[in-house]
């Protein structure tokens, strides 16, 4: 009999991209698989079946992809968190901290009211930086974000220790040592 594919299974490591020395966990191979696309979005989902949840939030690009499709699943909305300046309309914004410099992302003014209750999904969770400025997005809306949810984590990085300073509930699929 052969063993069951986990989520890690389906994730492909790609050396040295995008600079020498970096460990790729590349995620889009999952997305190619029926199979392993339905066990991510289901896991995502595993740990907050029966919490009342408004809205799933995205952030840009992969998170579009899970987030999108966990919402889907729960008959909810969605809200893209993308990078600066590609959303119409009027927006607020929040900057965050690169490994070399500063990138800023934004969400429509509008996306959520007081009170609603977000889940935040994304691909990956490494130096937890583009998800604090998401949280920190929903948080000015007046919404609370009651749980993260990521496939991979790199607990090396020390984004999880950074969502959990922040009184978040992390939920991770898998895990990678390394960069």
């Amino acid at each position: 009999m052969t063993p069951r594919k986990t989520v890690q299974d389906y994730i492909r490591t790609i050396p040295d991209f995008p600079h020498e020395g970096i460990m790729f966990r590349d995620v889009t191979t999952l997305f190619l698989d029926p199979r392993g696309f339905r066990i991510a979005i289901d896991s995502l989902l595993d740990p907050f079946v029966g919490v009342q949840i408004d809205k799933v939030a995205g952030l840009e690009a992969r998170g579009f992809i899970l987030g999108g499709a966990v919402a889907h699943q729960l008959s909810v909305g969605f809200v893209p968190i993308r990078k600066k300046g590609k959303l119409p309309g009027k927006t607020i914004e929040q900057d965050y901290a690169l490994e070399y410099g500063e990138a800023t992302v934004e969400v429509h003014d509008d996306c959520l009211q007081p009170g609603e209750r977000v889940l935040l999904v994304d691909d990956l969770l490494a130096t937890g930086g583009t998800a604090r400025a998401g949280i920190q997005l929903i948080e000015r809306l007046g919404a609370q974000v009651i749980g993260c949810a990521f496939v991979v984590d790199l607990p090396e990085l020390g984004g999880r220790k950074l969502l959990a300073d922040m009184d978040m509930n992390i939920h991770t699929l898998t895990d990678f040592a390394g960069a």
